[in-house]
């Protein structure tokens, strides 16, 4: 599958690397970079995964935004703050609701929102497989990005509507309240337990 990556940060480069390894052809622009070259990757991509801050989203160059109508677009950010202590976007809306609004035509999900960049290099701790949302509403979309964290090692699990980002933000800025407020560091992350 062509994926291409807006943004080559932590997150960015640990999804752009691992899908690669599992054989897709993976292109990475930082949002910054030349709009032509960009929106040019973004055509050919089948899959465009936003890794970038959440308010970069709507400021892309509009020959980007044209590109990606009709794509599977895995939406990874968050709608946090600069000090990434608490969210700026919630309960009545979110960050994945906003940047679809953004971005018309586009078959936005929600996805790998809810991992620490380094517990994407696995999708696990130990044994464990972590606990994936993936929230949207065009139906290839998610099962886009259901198959994609699955290769990567997560327990990708269907948790509905795009609206539902509603709870998958909240439940990353409590990671970030764990991992560096309480100091527990960011090799932590969700399980999903069954009976």
């Amino acid at each position: 599958m062509k994926i291409s990556i807006i943004g080559a940060g932590n997150v960015g480069s640990v999804l752009a690397r691992r899908f690669a390894e599992n054989g897709h052809d993976v292109t990475t622009a930082n949002s910054a970079t030349d709009p032509d070259r960009l929106a040019a990757d973004v055509e050919a991509a089948e899959v465009t995964v936003l890794a970038v801050r959440f308010e970069v989203v709507a400021q892309l160059d509009a020959r980007v935004k044209t590109a990606l109508s009709g794509k599977v677009v895995i939406d990874a950010t968050n709608p946090l703050t600069a000090d990434f202590m608490s969210l700026t976007v919630g309960h009545t809306t979110s960050g994945g609701e906003r940047n679809a609004a953004a971005l018309p035509g586009a078959r936005m999900v929600k996805a790998f929102n809810t991992a620490m960049a380094t517990t994407m290099e696995t999708g696990r701790i130990g044994d464990v497989p972590l606990l994936l949302p993936v929230a949207g509403d065009d139906d290839l979309a998610r099962k886009t990005a259901l198959g994609l964290a699955a290769e990567l090692g997560f327990d990708a699990v269907d948790v509905g509507p795009l609206s539902n980002a509603r709870y998958t933000e909240p439940a990353v800025e409590l990671l970030i309240q764990l991992a560096f407020g309480q100091g527990l560091g960011p090799g932590i992350g969700f399980v999903l337990a069954r009976a």
